[in-house]
């Protein structure tokens, strides 16, 4: 393409996302001169000039990087023979996935329903709650699990929930990380509990909990015969340098939801995993949920497949590692700027937070580093934090590109 038509075809993307996607989005875009993404591999993405970005953003999926050629062989392999079900005959491959989910899921969560989001996993999750009686939950202030209704009534954001109430009843929110707060609300009402947590939260700002909380929380609902649900939408399959994040603490959960990194980065899939006990009500009926698109053979193989690369090429050792250098690397880098600009650099594994000292720096550090070309994500519950979430396949000359880009942002906000 010439120079002509590349900025055409950006100009006609700018009009139609305006016109029929959404007016906010297409006025950000415009107001920062975002590229077109067009092609992407590993690591990077590429826009309409052919200018690679190095992506940390991706809000957690891309753990395998960009389309990873295992995966996408063999959702174009699953393409060529048979992309949707029927819903008649026997699926062979989403048995296949949800056998392998459930593998290297924590002990005793054994059946696995595949959806196509995040938030649907926790649709679910509450509804199996509702199923085995629990009539209450409880969620963590800050905590983000969807923008369904169902999600965002135990979503931590008043600015979300603004304008849509009523939503569920029956919700309850307490601080996050304080298990004496948890431990007043399951006492509170005798009627059955569902607490529903990530493990850290994401969107919340990178909050991670002391040792023993999650432990303590799952004997706080043996005790008060409560359910205990984990979200690991964001923090599941190796994004914490482990499996799950509740495997930090060997809890077994009697719902887990996933999803993200279980994509591969290629194909929309998530999932919501369960105890025999709790999954009964579904084995009992299987028509009280179902999903049209929820579980395709084009998912299951990706979903699949992902599972087999991070066992087969130890990803998840290698976020834990990777991770581990990396945190104190960017703590140094950001150093550069002084103390006034950074409040704190925190993280496990390949989920880190940036938190600024104010708000107003955190999305001038996002705009800085993308002329670095660098991507990172904005975080919706704590807009003093910058996000990364790099792939575990970071090579040497990615890092020292995010070290040099972090450094050279924070010392450009700092007025150096």
């Amino acid at each position: 393409m010439s120079p002509a038509e590349k900025g055409r075809a950006r100009a006609v993307a700018l009009d139609h996302l305006r016109d029929h996607v959404n007016r906010g989005h297409a006025r950000i875009a415009s107001l920062l001169g975002l590229p077109l993404e067009v092609r992407s591999a590993g690591a990077l993405v590429y826009d309409e000039e052919d200018t690679a970005y190095l992506d940390c953003g991706g809000y957690g999926v891309f753990l395998l990087g960009h389309r990873h050629p295992d995966v996408v062989d063999a959702v174009a392999a699953q393409l060529g023979r048979h992309p949707l079900p029927t819903r008649a005959l026997i699926e062979p491959n989403v048995a296949s996935a949800a056998q392998a989910l459930t593998s290297v899921a924590p002990a005793g969560l054994q059946y696995a329903f595949f959806v196509n989001s995040g938030t649907e996993s926790v649709e679910l999750a509450i509804k199996l709650a509702r199923a085995n009686g629990c009539r209450r939950v409880i969620a963590a202030e800050g905590g983000f699990h969807g923008k369904t209704l169902g999600a965002l009534s135990a979503t931590g954001n008043k600015r979300y929930r603004a304008g849509l109430e009523p939503l569920l009843p029956g919700v309850q929110f307490v601080p996050f990380g304080d298990a004496e707060a948890l431990k007043a609300a399951l006492a509170s009402d005798a009627t059955r509990a569902c607490v529903l947590l990530e493990p850290v939260q994401a969107e919340g700002g990178v909050r991670i909990p002391r040792t023993g909380y999650l432990r303590h929380v799952r004997e706080l609902c043996d005790e008060f015969h409560a359910l205990l649900a984990m979200d690991e939408i964001q923090s599941g399959l190796g994004r914490l340098g482990s499996w799950w994040g509740c495997d930090e603490e060997d809890v077994r959960p009697d719902v887990l939801t996933t999803g993200k990194v279980l994509s591969g980065g290629v194909v929309p899939v998530a999932a919501t995993l369960a105890t025999p006990e709790v999954y009964e009500v579904l084995n009992q009926d299987p028509l009280l949920h179902s999903s049209t698109y929820g579980g395709n053979p084009l998912a299951a193989v990706a979903a699949a497949t992902t599972i087999d690369v991070l066992r087969r090429d130890r990803l998840v050792e290698q976020a834990r590692t990777l991770g581990g250098r990396l945190l104190p690397q960017i703590t140094d880098a950001l150093a550069a700027a002084g103390p006034t600009l950074v409040r704190e650099v925190r993280g496990r594994g390949l989920l880190i937070g940036i938190e600024f000292t104010s708000e107003a720096p955190a999305g001038l550090f996002l705009t800085h580093m993308l002329r670095e070309r660098v991507l990172t994500s904005y975080t919706l519950n704590a807009s003093r934090v910058i996000r990364l979430t790099p792939p575990a396949i970071l090579e040497p000359d990615h890092v020292c590109w995010l070290l040099r880009s972090l450094e050279r942002s924070a010392v450009a906000l700092a007025g150096g």
